[in-house]
């Protein structure tokens, strides 16, 4: 559709006195309405591609930010940050400059390609950024931060002038900016949808980063071409900048509109703060989880925007509108939040069942559940601040000026989003808790609609009255809900037990819920919801030994040690009970799981110790960060499918933490062998393997194994490790956890290299470039009877130097009783009674006074 020329001089109402105050933006009624033709059809498609694009781009920079300045919440958001302040900045310098261009079309051309060279190029460049990042930091300070606000912020910037550039396209001299802003932001934001499933389900498990940044940069390629074939089409037809007449004055209550819709983007990302880290805790933190629960968000902004659109040349009332959506906003999150309940939980259960039965897919289970959590939690109030954005565009924007209004109004609104991010996670979650931040949210909220029709004009008794009584609800439901609401229902989705620490912290919520099964009372450690281990006898034993083992192994005289993730304390706590070494740093990224620590004693109150230096950071910043090396790095970070979490477990991580090592240093990698599938299980130690060269595995508990790997030979010599494990403190931990002597902790012993690499072979790699992992499919019912058999068939004798006769052939009987153990826990997965009772008889027979076999055999009665 040819663009709408300006209205002609002879059509304008008469200045008055005070010089030609224009109409009211809200009374202007459209009188060229859109239709749907094919140069709108290709509108649609160019902001969808470059939608698309950005969103793929956000999602891969927020992931190599990490690896930059950390995954700690306050850097990783500062960083993030850069980006929506380069499209703050990009929206008003860009849209300024758009409204006296003859061809804004080729100008939008000349952006997209920008992105896409741009964005590439920052992608490649991130990859590399790390180690100047800290650099300039020990010698600059804060000013090492001008490093990713520049790489980042810069195709951010190109970015942000996408949008309002394509609205003075489109709607420049007319009155259908708040129509053609809306329908155009409702096609960006679909196309977002589109990048943020993309991005997890399609591009970063099969092309990995670098692959997806240049599909991305393909979509605004695309982008390009469409924009070139409008320009071209309707060349004739541009309004030039002699065209545009300059406006006698701002409509009426435009700097109010911006300044009220600002706050209501700082109040809107808030909402997403808070609502990211209330759901993770019933959900999950797989990707999968968040990437559904960001494209409802989006969709949700994607059909209010489109409403109201649709609409917009039917509202009188835009003040009253505009305030009552951010108020309503507000409140529904706020009520949806407060009545979450178990009834909800259970359609989330019967939607995934029934997926399940229909495709068969685990997959679609999941997806299904995150989806109807999403659904009904994060959609109906986005909807509604969706239809606020052509509302403000139909209060702020100037018909002559499109292109520096919608930027104004995109910048203002970004710009508070980051204010809005940074409050939240750092001031009100902390101090308030989630529940008590939603409803200072929803009352702020309530009072941004609250002054929207007290200052708005035209806006009549009913509305404001009721924008009033949104507020009192607002008032009335967040003083009624208990601040431990979403507590309580974390107990009854993960087992039930008493809560005996809570805490909604910065970045992550963490508790401990105390439970019983038979007669054994253990505790459990809760971050998002999610376990982290406890001090079950199973956990106490893989965690000591996650720590003790290398210790009693190393070929040399270990002094110093690093644990990367304190969790429960048991693994620092282990190097306690060395007492050859004089140097112990514990590495933690949340200070609320240190505090938490102190509720599991058998951690020899590691986190108060003198002995142990607690540094809260990432640990793979902390690698970078500083040159200290160690004799030994153990790490149990969380299970490698979570979000983020594959970055301790990359080849790239190995290869720093190697630099980290001391000659004959060991490396210890917690191997978890249920929480993914056998062909993950193959690529984490394919990864492991590319780096270290002597490598071997342990068995460390039923379902964990560990990885211990150096860049010199690894050493069982017999007599050393004697000496070492008979020392008082060293024998006492691990007894406790059915480790009693040298023979049992060398029983626990796999393979070596050779045995590994057949088992890895034809299995790629865990890299940075290629995170996958966190991709891969849901683990599949029971997999850890395919995945255990696996690895212990790989099973060969220790290499065991200056071992006679007598401790060989004790080997061979505490490793016998071991695989009776797990033969008997493999007959209990896949329900073989029969099968249990004649493994765990072998397994009294060869050792009845231990007390990990004792314990399992207990519960299992």
């Amino acid at each position: 559709m040819p663009a709408a020329k300006p209205a002609s001089s002879s059509a304008k109402k008469p200045n008055n006195s005070r010089g030609g105050v224009k109409k009211p933006a809200q009374e202007i009624r459209e009188t060229h309405p859109i239709r749907f033709d094919g140069r709108m059809a290709l509108f649609t498609l160019l902001l969808f591609f470059s939608g698309t694009a950005a969103l793929i781009y956000q999602v891969l920079w927020i992931r190599q930010l990490s690896l930059v300045v950390g995954v700690e919440v306050y850097s990783i958001t500062v960083a993030v940050s850069a980006f929506f302040a380069g499209l703050a900045v990009g929206g008003v310098l860009l849209g300024r400059m758009a409204d006296p261009w003859k061809r804004p079309l080729l100008l939008y051309a000349l952006l997209e390609v920008g992105v896409a060279v741009a964005g590439f190029v920052v992608t490649v460049a991130l990859a590399h950024t790390a180690g100047p990042f800290v650099a300039i930091e020990s010698h600059a300070g804060i000013l090492a931060w001008a490093l990713p606000f520049l790489l980042v912020g810069t195709p951010a910037f190109l970015m942000g002038g996408t949008l309002p550039v394509a609205v003075r396209s489109l709607a420049a001299g007319t009155s259908r900016v708040a129509r053609v802003g809306g329908w155009l932001y409702a096609a960006n934001t679909a196309g977002g949808i589109a990048g943020a499933l993309l991005s997890s389900f399609v591009l970063l498990p099969w092309l990995g980063v670098r692959g997806s940044a240049l599909t991305a940069a393909l979509f605004n390629l695309v982008a390009a071409g469409v924009a070139l074939v409008l320009d071209l089409r309707s060349a004739t037809e541009q309004i030039t900048g002699k065209d545009i007449e300059t406006p006698d004055a701002q409509p009426r209550g435009s700097r109010t509109a911006l300044v009220l819709y600002a706050i209501a983007g700082g109040i809107a990302l808030g909402y997403e703060v808070v609502w990211s880290q209330a759901m993770a805790q019933f959900l999950s933190t797989r990707v999968f989880a968040f990437s559904m629960v960001l494209a409802t968000y989006l969709a949700g902004l994607v059909v209010g925007s489109a409403l109201y659109a649709r609409f917009s040349n039917r509202v009188r009332d835009a003040w009253g509108v505009f305030g009552l959506l951010i108020s309503a906003a507000g409140v529904v999150a706020l009520l949806e939040v407060a009545g979450l309940s178990l009834w909800q939980l259970r359609i989330q259960g019967e939607v995934g069942n029934l997926a399940l039965s229909v495709t068969g897919s685990e997959f679609a289970h999941m997806c299904a559940q995150f989806l109807v959590a999403a659904i009904g939690v994060v959609f109906v109030p986005t909807i509604l601040l969706g239809a606020a954005f052509p509302v403000a565009l139909q209060l702020a924007a100037d018909p002559e000026r499109p292109g520096r209004d919608v930027g104004a109004v995109l910048a203002l609104n970004t710009a508070g989003g980051i204010a809005g991010t940074l409050l939240t996670g750092f001031l009100l979650v902390p101090a308030l808790g989630l529940v008590h931040t939603f409803s200072v949210l929803a009352v702020a909220a309530a009072t941004v609609g609250a002054l929207a029709v007290v200052l708005g004009t035209g806006v009549s008794r009913k509305v404001q009255w009721a924008v009033f009584g949104i507020g009192l609800v607002a008032v009335a439901v967040g003083i009624l809900t208990p601040p431990d609401r979403l507590a309580r229902l974390l107990l009854t989705t993960r087992g039930g037990g008493a809560l005996v620490f809570y805490q909604e912290s910065r970045g992550a919520t963490v508790a401990i819920a105390q439970q019983r099964s038979g007669d054994n009372v253990f505790r459990r450690l809760y971050i998002q919801g999610v376990s982290n281990s406890g001090d079950a006898l199973p956990s106490l034993r893989y965690m000591r030994l996650q720590a003790m083992l290398p210790l009693l192994i190393h070929h040399g005289e270990p002094k110093s040690a690093l644990v990367i993730g304190f969790g429960t304390g048991i693994t620092a706590g282990a190097i306690l009970h060395y007492p050859q070494l004089n140097r112990r740093v514990c590495v933690e990224l949340l200070p609320a799981v240190v505090k938490a620590g102190q509720l599991f004693p058998e951690n020899y109150k590691a986190g108060s110790d003198p002995r142990m230096q607690i540094r809260i950071s990432d640990g793979r910043h902390e690698l970078v960060r500083t040159a200290e090396r160690y004799d030994l790095i153990t790490l149990e970070p969380p299970p490698p499918s979570a979000a983020g979490v594959v970055n301790l477990y990359s080849t790239d991580f190995y290869q720093l933490a190697g630099k980290r090592l001391e000659p004959n240093g060991l490396l210890a990698q917690w191997l978890p062998i249920s929480t993914q599938n056998d062909e993950d299980t193959r690529s984490l130690v394919r990864s492991f393997l590319d780096v270290f060269p002597y490598a071997t595995l342990w068995s460390t508990e039923l379902h964990e194994m560990l990885l211990v790997g150096s860049y010199q030979p690894i050493e069982l010599n017999a007599n050393q490790i004697a000496s070492r494990f008979t020392q008082g403190e060293v024998s006492t931990s691990l007894g406790a956890v059915g480790v009693s002597s040298p023979a049992a902790l060398l029983a626990t012993w796999v393979t070596g290299r050779e045995s590994l690499e057949r088992y890895a072979a034809n299995a790629r790699p865990v890299t940075d470039n290629d995170p996958r992992i966190e991709y891969s499919r849901w683990v599949r019912p029971k997999e850890i009877t395919r995945v255990l058999p696996e690895l212990l068939a790989l099973r060969t004798d220790p290499p065991l130097v200056d071992a006679d006769d007598a401790l060989r052939n004790e080997v061979i009987r505490q490793r016998q009783g071991l695989l009776d153990f797990y033969s008997a826990g493999l007959a209990a997965y896949t329900g073989d009674r029969e099968g249990w009772d004649h493994a765990m008889q072998r397994v009294v027979d060869t050792d009845d006074n231990n007390p990990y076999y004792r314990r399992i055999a207990g519960e299992r009665r």
